[in-house]
Order: structure tokens, then C-alpha cells, then sequence
């Protein structure tokens, strides 16, 4: 009878000592991808604040890469410009989803200021309050047009770009949904107003 309230005890410390609590899973990285514009825009905005409380957006681009392709709506890395008043000045900050060059890094980057005169017929600084629209969905009512459909029939497979920016000829900053690899080289592009979603202009 001794020798077994010997055991039991042993036996119980035995148990305990090789039922540890299950490690937590690690969560596996998600792979880089390519993100819409206004994403890229909110995730440059906070740290372009820390440059100048009174910024305002001149000039959202989307940047083609040879290292991750566009998808809809979206690209693997932006530039956003924006303009200070009280500075005289704007600089431009980029946005990439991946390591490209030594220009080009991960995550958000400021590139060097330059001097703003103010706005012009080209270039007029907006309130982000006015981007009500993401890329996405600009490309999804460029894309119903039926002009656009006729366009990518006769030309396959052209890249898609995006640029938002405020000039004389509309009333809002608008999305111009671009096929081609610039605006220089493009057929055909597609302004769609940044505020209310919908196509105020086509043009050849």
C-alpha cells in the first residue's frame, strides 16, 4: 500500500510534465499585392502630415512596375504630390508594396520639396474630403462605357493606369482611368469625377 501512494504521485508529475499547452500558430505573412489608390493615398497621407499641417493633394499617379503587375482598379506602387501653403512648397511621397530600388522602397517614402507658386489651370490643390471615389470603382464604370469596350476590343491586353487631379476643365478632382503605359503614349481615357462616381468626360 506504501509503495503505490509512491507511485501515484510520481505518475501524476509524469503527466503534467508532458502535456504542455500547444504553441500558437504563427499567422502566415500575406504576400505583397498590388492596392487601390485611395489605400495608397491614406497610408502616404498621415505621414505627409508630419511634413506640413496644411497640405492638400495636387496629383495622385499610379507607377508601373516591371517586378508586380497591375490589377484592376489597382497598382503595386502610387505617387501622391501634395502642396503647402503656408510653405510655399510641395513635395512628393511615394507608396510601393514592394522593395524596387534605391528610390523606390517599401512602404512610404518623401522625396525632396519643391517650390509652389500656387495653383494653376493644370494643377490646383483639392480637399481630400472630395476623393469619395476609389479607383476600383472608377475603373468598373470607365470599363462599362461603351467606347471603353470598343477601345479594348480593337486593343487587347493594354495596361491600365490611374491619375486623379484637379485642373479648370472639371469642377472636381477627377480619376482619369488611362489605357496605356502613360498619358503621352494613350488612345483612349476615361474622366471619372473623385466625388460623385461618375464619367464627366472621354477622350481619343
Amino acid at each position: 500500500m506504501f509503495r503505490l501512494k509512491l507511485f501515484v504521485p510520481a505518475l501524476v508529475l509524469g503527466l503534467v510534465g508532458c502535456s504542455e499547452a500547444p504553441q500558437p500558430k504563427k499567422k502566415e505573412k500575406k504576400p505583397p499585392e498590388p492596392v487601390t489608390g485611395l489605400s495608397a493615398f491614406y497610408k502616404i497621407f498621415p505621414v505627409a502630415k508630419q511634413w506640413s499641417v496644411d497640405i492638400q493633394p495636387l496629383r495622385i499617379e499610379c507607377m508601373l512596375l516591371e517586378e508586380m503587375k497591375n490589377q484592376v482598379g489597382k497598382c503595386p506602387a502610387w505617387r501622391v504630390t501634395f502642396a503647402s501653403q503656408s510653405k510655399g512648397k510641395k513635395r512628393t511621397f511615394t507608396y510601393s508594396a514592394i522593395e524596387v530600388s534605391a528610390t523606390l522602397h517599401e512602404g512610404v517614402f518623401p522625396q525632396g520639396e519643391e517650390g509652389w507658386s500656387g495653383p494653376t489651370a493644370q494643377a490646383k490643390p483639392f480637399l481630400v474630403a472630395a476623393l469619395r471615389t476609389d479607383t476600383d470603382a472608377a475603373h468598373e464604370t470607365a470599363a462599362k462605357e461603351k467606347k471603353s469596350q470598343d477601345y479594348e476590343k480593337k486593343n487587347p491586353g493594354k495596361p491600365i493606369i490611374y491619375e486623379c487631379g484637379l485642373t479648370d476643365r472639371h469642377s472636381d478632382p477627377v480619376w482619369r482611368v488611362i489605357w496605356g503605359e502613360s498619358v503621352s503614349s494613350s488612345g483612349y481615357s476615361v474622366f471619372v469625377d473623385a466625388s460623385t462616381g461618375k464619367i464627366v468626360e472621354t477622350m481619343r
